[in-house]
């Protein structure tokens, strides 16, 4: 089976979106990781490799200080090696529409846990940059769905525990950290569900 046959001809991306609060359209967007998804001969999902950046904020920004406590992050960090948002996306859409071209996918999907959050902040970050978004406006498969259904859990790190993926805390809430993990789940959850049973 090839990857634009199981997920109506998307390919499946995971995203993960540190922020500098929860307004898409006036808090900054600080790193992003996405994860693009694969298929191996045996119909199994594997995780490619990330592609990660440090993001500056864009001019005008919003920086809630209880967002940056969460998350650690400081912004004005000579060493975090941040780049304009619209460089990181435009590198990060390339390789997507790259490897939808190569895998005859018709669009992306974002795979995230809450994804419609993290979908929010990528459709502002291209809007103000105009450029061409490569995934679906408003569909998306949420790890918290999928980890409720596979696990009871809705929580990253405690259906992660569940499903018996390593995970450590101390690296959480780094979107290449979190990133990976999450990818690791999803593929864990698709991978043990019998496709066409239901």
């Amino acid at each position: 089976m090839k990857i634009n046959e199981r997920i109506r001809g998307y390919l499946p991306v995971v995203i993960d979106i540190e922020t500098a609060g929860f307004n898409h359209q006036t808090d900054a967007m600080l790193e992003i990781c996405a994860v693009i998804i694969g298929i191996d001969e045996t119909g199994k999902f594997f995780s490619k490799e990330p592609q990660h950046f440090h993001i500056n904020p864009f001019k005008g920004a919003n920086l809630e200080s209880s967002a940056l406590k969460f998350n650690g992050i400081d912004v004005d960090n000579p060493l975090r090696g941040a780049i304009d948002e619209k460089l990181a996306l435009n590198d990060m859409f390339k390789t997507i529409r790259s490897e939808m071209k190569t895998q005859d996918c018709t669009r992306s999907i974002l795979i995230g846990h809450n994804a419609f959050f993290d979908l929010n902040f990528l459709y502002a970050a291209s809007d103000r940059s105009k450029l061409k978004n490569p995934f679906h406006q408003f569909s998306t498969i949420d790890t918290v769905s999928l980890s409720a259904l596979a696990y009871g859990e809705t929580v990253l790190a405690k259906a992660i525990a569940k499903a018996g993926i390593e995970f450590d805390n101390a690296q959480a809430h780094s979107a290449l950290y979190d990133t990976v993990k999450t990818a690791e789940l999803f593929c864990q959850i698709f991978n043990n569900y019998q496709f066409g049973e239901i």
